[in-house]
């Protein structure tokens, strides 16, 4: 799937911090930002075909290639990248290469990740919410507001057996905060109500 020239011309002459707002109907469906690439510390800008096809390829063989979909700094990119470690290299989904195995997108809409799915039909498209405030990373969605409200866990579970399989793990080998050690959960028995009348 290629962008129209028109489209393309546009997100080129967006300058780093600005966004391009793509509308339908007059109403907002989803914002493209440009960002400055970094790729083991060296400066990845947008190159021109000519540009392009000086520079030999990148070889990515022996490295898991993750691909991020969200707008991250540098700085997030790298401390992601070294978090994973060596084996692994976490790259602006503009600079990664169509092979890239994992791709990290926000909650979004279905259209959305079928496209994501489109320009990187090998990668893992795996959905994140994350609240990094030391690196300046915000992308809540639903499910992190609902944890943010006192919601316990999220299971998306497929079927009502998976559910279950889900939901006895989830509270008999829940982690504790403090000491990150594997407790059972206890759940309070189930009592009687009082009596109203007193009997």
């Amino acid at each position: 799937m290629r962008l129209p020239e028109d489209v393309v011309a546009l997100i080129d002459a967006l300058e780093p911090g600005e966004n391009l707002i793509v509308t339908r109907e007059g109403e907002s469906i989803a914002s493209i930002s440009s960002t400055i690439d970094v790729l083991q510390g060296a400066v990845v800008d947008r190159d021109t075909p000519e540009e392009a096809s000086d520079q030999p390829p990148i070889d990515y063989d022996g490295v898991t290639v993750v691909a991020t979909a969200m707008k991250l700094s540098k700085a997030a990119r790298m401390s992601l990248s070294a978090q994973l470690g060596a084996d692994y290299i976490v790259l602006d989904m503009r600079a990664a290469p169509a092979t890239a195995d994992v791709l990290l997108a926000p909650a979004g809409s279905p259209q959305l990740i079928a496209s994501l799915r489109a320009m990187f039909p090998k990668a893992r498209v795996i959905i994140t919410e994350i609240e990094d405030h030391e690196l300046g990373v915000s992308y809540q969605g639903p499910v992190q507001r609902l944890l943010n409200a006192g919601a316990d866990a999220y299971l998306p579970a497929t079927s009502v057996p998976r559910l279950a399989r889900q939901l006895d793990y989830t509270l008999t080998h829940g982690l504790q905060l403090t000491g990150g050690i594997a407790t059972p959960r206890e759940i309070a028995p189930a009592t009687e109500p009082p009596d109203p009348e007193g009997d």
